[in-house]
Formats: C-alpha cells, structure tokens, sequence
C-alpha cells in the first residue's frame, strides 16, 4: 500500500470519527439535562419539604443567613432544574446553578476543597461536584438539538436570518461617484 492511500484512508477514517463523535453531542446534552436536571429539581425539593432541618444543617456548615439561603438554594435547584430538564434558556438557567454550587463548595464542602489537590478523590465524589460539573457542560456546549431553545431558535431566529439574507440579496449595493460598487460595512 502506497503512502498516500495509508494518509488518505487514515484522514478518512479520523473524518468519520469525528463526525460519528459529533453527532453524539445533542443526544449526550439531553441525557446530561434530563438527569442531572430532574436530580437538581429533587434535590431543591429536599431543601424545602423540611425547612427546619436543612436550616440547621446550613447553621453547621457557616451559611449566613441560613433560612434566607435555604430557600435561595432550594428555589434555585427547583426552578433551574426544571428549566435545565426542558432545554429552556438552558446557559443562563446555569449560571445561578453554577453560583449555587461553587457556593456549596465555599460552606458544605470547605474542606473538600481546600483539599482539592491533595485529596482529589474527595473533591471529586463530592455530592456537589456532579451538579456543578453538569450546569457548566451546558453552559459551555449549550442544550443541544433537542431542546426548547433549539425549538424556539428554529422558529423565531432562523426565519429572521432568512429574511435579513433576502433583503440584502434583492437590494443592490451603493455606488460610489466612479461607477464602483461599494461595500456595506
């Protein structure tokens, strides 16, 4: 075998991996948001079905005002799990899900924490860390195609970049004094 078809049959073989591999990221990000979604949801109702308990528990841990903080968290797991579950303004939904568990790192986990480096494993195996490392999958990567912001993308924002590409198609460009098209900047 030659050694440009040993290159071209590997560089198609590492294209086809790719893009097998891409076409695995919306149905990863629907399993990640269903999940993870539904457990914050449960989670921040666990905060709120026994308010006194969790009250002390975030009286231990050094949050202040730990009655405010609890229904903060609670509400925060609740509404931005369910909103996370559906797909619906998914990377700003993650931002107080974010702040919410670097925020349980900081009080519950402090130790975990300043401990990161030696004791990884704790870090790591902490309950936080999965609903954190979660909410940051979706911010950066987004909820995927199967979503209600890639529903509501397709309805409302690519009709609007077709229209937009239509006007700027049938409208000819100015021309400057020599005859010369000029460009739209």
């Amino acid at each position: 075998m030659k050694s440009q078809q040993l290159t071209y049959l590997s560089r198609s073989g590492y294209q086809r991996l790719i893009a097998g591999a891409s076409s695995l990221k919306s149905p990863f990000l629907l399993i990640v948001r269903i999940y993870w979604g539904w457990q914050m949801f449960v989670s921040g109702r666990a905060h709120l079905s026994d308010v006194p308990a969790m009250v002390q528990r975030f009286q231990e841990w050094g949050v202040p005002f730990p009655t405010f903080n609890v229904y903060v968290s609670g509400l925060t797991e609740c509404a931005c799990g369910l909103l996370l579950l559906v797909g619906f303004a998914s990377r700003l939904t993650t931002i107080p899900l974010i702040v919410n568990f670097c925020v349980a790192y900081l009080t519950a986990s402090r130790e975990v924490l300043l401990n990161v480096f030696s004791d990884p494993d704790a870090f790591v195996s902490d309950a936080a860390f999965l609903f954190l490392l979660a909410s940051v999958i979706v911010f950066i990567f987004g909820p995927g195609a199967f979503s209600v912001d890639a529903i509501l993308k397709k309805l409302f924002v690519a009709p609007r970049k077709k229209e937009a590409e239509a006007i700027a198609a049938a409208s000819p460009l100015p021309e400057d004094h020599h005859g010369k098209l000029q460009s739209l900047q």
